[in-house]
């Protein structure tokens, strides 16, 4: 049998459960009814904003509202509890203090996610959709939580396939991993952003030209390759430098193609620098390869490749031995 005992405890079956009340078990209650509210209220405003914006996972509209909901009921739940279980003339202070130390010892990486999710979501850092290196990964980011991002892993260039982890995808294609990662990660790593501000890249393709080639044929048909691909003359690249240097202290750069010439040992180095968007890189350096090694072709210029000239031989002495007579 229950029962209430001297001082109001709950007594069950003459066992007085410590710590147990009228008053906590009024509390509890309450504690329970709100997290059943909030939580039917919650499901019930996604739902919402899932039948008002579709079902876009990538909409930035819907992404933002989902936040907003997220925020919105976990505020609501902690002042809600905090405001059942703290009163006037409850003494918890110490206890808070104690829960509150071991908890931050305990949980810090959480925490550091956690403060990492806000600052993230000021928006200067990523965003759902963006092209970012964090934490080692290079990839789109699909998926942003309170504590951890979620990344669509992309492959690397040819001259990083090799990094840690490694890549059978060379170059910015999706591999089909996709990579969590926690939120803090941006305060110990460096993140690096394809698509915030300047959604555009600089990209090169370098050939190795025999000296006794025609050099200037070469950067013709390679400037010629970039303004039929790249980006040559976008109103939208030039508006963006422009906003890019009002915001950073950032020097000019050059948005038309350029054709740079370096000397080796071996051959002139060629290297066509030009513009692209920071999607479909792959493509547009197929189609401009194929048409660079058609018009050399067409003009009969083939690539360098190392060579090692024999300049001289040794002098060889060969000395036969007479048969021995029968």
């Amino acid at each position: 049998m229950t029962s209430l005992a001297e001082g109001g405890a709950v007594e069950v079956f003459g066992v007085t459960l410590v710590g147990v009340s009228t008053t906590t078990g009024v509390k509890l209650l309450f504690t329970v009814g709100l997290v059943l509210v909030v939580l039917a209220l919650r499901a019930l405003a996604l739902a919402m904003i899932r039948r008002l914006l579709g079902g876009d996972v990538a909409d930035p509209r819907r992404f933002w509202a989902r936040q907003g909901i997220q925020v919105v009921a976990s505020v609501v739940l902690v002042l809600g509890i905090v405001s059942i279980w703290v009163t006037p003339t409850t003494d918890v202070s110490t206890g808070i203090g104690l829960i509150s130390a071991g908890l931050a010892f305990a949980l810090q990486q959480v925490i550091l996610s956690l403060a990492a999710y806000f600052v993230i979501l000021r928006g200067d850092t990523f965003g759902v959709g963006d092209r970012i290196t964090l934490g080692g990964v290079r990839g789109d980011v699909v998926r942003l939580g309170f504590l951890k991002t979620t990344i669509m892993e992309m492959g690397q260039p040819p001259a990083v396939a090799n990094a840690d982890p490694a890549m059978w995808v060379h170059s910015r294609q999706y591999t089909g991993r996709l990579v969590t990662v926690t939120n803090g990660a941006i305060f110990s790593e460096p993140v690096y952003n394809y698509t915030r501000d300047f959604p555009y890249l600089w990209e090169e393709i370098v050939l190795p030209i025999p000296y006794g080639a025609d050099r200037d044929r070469v950067e013709q048909i390679l400037l010629a390759a970039a303004r039929a691909h790249a980006v040559v003359g976008d109103p939208m690249a030039e508006r963006a430098l422009r906003v890019m240097r009002s915001r950073y202290a950032m020097a000019d750069a050059a948005l038309d193609p350029a054709v740079y010439w370096r000397l080796t040992d071996n051959w002139l180095e060629l290297s066509l620098r030009f513009l692209v968007p920071h999607r479909g890189v792959r493509e547009l350096k197929d189609r401009m390869s194929r048409d660079i090694l058609a018009e050399l072709d067409a003009a009969g210029i083939g690539l360098a490749s190392a060579t090692y000239e024999i300049v001289g031989l040794p002098s060889v002495e060969i000395h036969a031995r007479a048969a021995p007579n029968d």
